[in-house]
């Protein structure tokens, strides 16, 4: 393992969700303004379903003091988080179902600053993710905050959806064109390496090609948030395919 090149596998990932996303740097640093503003720059951080920890990759860059626990249930990302943030004691990982009920007593810590996480959660149905946003009501600490940046759908615009939808996916096939991977490139690449086969098949016994949730709207992730123990919540950040929710305890 330690002659397997794990920034090149991180800068693969990066390169390959920007492809579905090119502001994706641009929710970062929007989150990341949010975690100074309301906790500051020595943050306790929960990177939920952290994939191979862009968002601690970038936490930790921007303050040096901060720390992050990345909790995911894919073995073959966790393979590559674990591999690029080997040796920094800054950086814990844990291997967890969000779905299961009891995933909150595998972290080392009982509560958070903030608990952040970026287009993972889709996958969720409204009845687990409800579930999970009552979680997190008792990990935010009083005064700290939650921020999901996803795919966010607001049924009621559906000529603009469309339009947005048909303008980002023209642009996807351009790129794809000039050699851009997409997520079924990427897995294939992945399922290749001698590293990273095995964690890649395991991954797709767990999750099949791919999840679908529900998608909800921003509106009613604030809803969801405020009737989960949040004081506030509501968008802070959108494009015109996603959107960032900010709760505070």
């Amino acid at each position: 393992m330690t002659d397997t090149d794990w920034t090149a596998w991180q800068q693969s990932w990066d390169r390959q969700q920007e492809w579905y996303m090119p502001d994706r740097e641009e929710r970062f640093r929007v989150m990341l303004d949010m975690v100074e503003a309301f906790v500051g720059p020595k943050p306790r951080v929960l990177d939920l379903a952290c994939g191979t920890g862009s968002i601690t990759d970038r936490l930790l860059k921007r303050f040096p003091e901060a720390t992050s626990t990345g909790v995911d249930l894919d073995p073959a990302l966790l393979t590559i988080a674990e591999g690029y943030f080997a040796g920094d004691e800054r950086v814990t990982f844990v291997t967890a179902d969000l779905k299961d009920p009891a995933w909150t007593a595998l972290l080392p810590h009982d509560s958070y600053d903030a608990v952040l996480t970026a287009t993972a959660l889709h996958w969720l149905h409204t009845e687990p993710l409800t579930a999970l946003y009552g979680q997190l009501g008792g990990l935010v600490r009083e005064g700290g905050v939650f921020m999901n940046a996803d795919h966010m759908i607001d049924e009621t615009t559906p000529r603009i959806n469309a339009a947005e939808r048909a303008h980002r996916h023209a642009a996807m096939d351009r790129a794809k064109e000039a050699g851009a991977l997409d997520w079924a490139d990427w897995w294939a690449l992945a399922a290749k390496d001698p590293v990273l086969a095995e964690p890649t098949a395991r991954r797709y016994e767990i999750y099949g090609e791919h999840a679908d949730g529900d998608m909800p709207s921003a509106r009613r992730h604030a809803e969801i948030l405020r009737a989960s123990g949040f004081g506030e919540a509501r968008a802070v950040w959108a494009s015109p395919s996603d959107t960032m929710v900010l709760a505070v305890r």
